[in-house]
């Protein structure tokens, strides 16, 4: 483990609520938090000249976002280690860089530039997915703790990624692990004979195997406990639903790619936009003890 975690302030409300998610989770890790504030290259820069002291208030309100979540992060857990970057390009491709070699990124659900319309912003599609370590994606304040983290678990390679996060959480946390495995029943013609007999065996059947292979994780991690289940549904609806009552859902992203929603599945890219607590996006290729 690098020992930092990343995250992005902007000065939203949002922001605010995933700095105090990483400083969390800082102290948790016995990592440092280091706070992140892009300055887009156009601030400021226009083709006519523009009023005189512009570029310097504009300097003056990002380092003021920077030095107010430094503050608070201190005000939060004063023991934790900050250190703070401002820093000018793109939003999306300097987070991804200032990120490359951390335990993991977070960023609120939406910043100061999205449309009001829109639960999860650019910049959280941007990088879910695409940096080598987690990405958290915080959407609202802390709620009270309820000492459960969700898993959305199938069995494949991005899905091990994300249960092994899970358990390292879990085991950080103290906490316990749900894992959840929904399928969603296949489109079939009502004349069908034996449709709802055949669904049903088909579920079983996969729920069965999937169960299995999680068996594999349980007898490698005896000391957190771990609860299972297997739900005829479609995961999104599955995994929100799960999330009412977890600290964390944790999903798996399929890989690196260039188009955001390529890489994060339909079920990324959805609990994104419905979960009730912080979702955590693992791509494989990074290990957690």
């Amino acid at each position: 483990m690098a020992g930092f975690v990343v995250v992005g302030v902007d000065g939203s409300a949002a922001a605010s609520a995933a700095l105090d998610y990483a400083v969390d989770d800082a102290v948790r890790r016995a990592a440092d938090v280091r706070i992140v504030h892009v300055r887009e290259p156009w601030a400021g820069n226009w083709a006519f000249p523009g009023p005189e002291g512009l570029d310097q208030a504009i300097h003056r309100y990002c380092q003021g976002v920077l030095d107010a979540a430094e503050r608070h992060a201190r005000d939060r857990s004063p023991g934790v280690r900050v250190a703070k970057h401002l820093v000018t390009g793109d939003v999306i491709g300097r987070l991804k860089f200032e990120s490359r070699d951390a335990d993991e990124l977070v960023i609120g659900s939406r910043g100061m530039g999205g449309f009001a319309g829109m639960v999860l912003g650019s910049v959280g599609l941007g990088v879910a997915g695409h940096v080598a370590g987690p990405v958290v994606v915080v959407r609202r304040p802390a709620s009270p703790l309820y000492g459960e983290i969700v898993v959305g678990y199938d069995g494949s390679d991005h899905a091990e990624a994300a249960l092994a996060h899970g358990f390292a959480e879990a085991r950080r946390r103290s906490a316990r692990l749900r894992v959840v495995y929904a399928w969603q029943m296949p489109v079939l013609p009502p004349l069908t004979p034996g449709r709802d007999e055949l669904s049903q065996e088909v579920f079983e059947g996969r729920a069965a195997a999937v169960l299995q292979q999680l068996g594999r994780w349980r007898d490698k991690q005896p000391d957190v406990p771990v609860e299972e289940e297997a739900v005829c549904d479609h995961p999104v609806h599955a995994l929100s639903e799960a999330s009412r009552s977890a600290d964390l859902l944790v999903v798996g992203s399929r890989a690196l790619g260039a188009m955001s929603a390529a890489v994060l599945g339909s079920v990324g890219h959805g609990v994104l936009h419905r979960a009730h607590c912080p979702v955590a996006i693992v791509r494989p290729g990074k290990e957690e003890t």
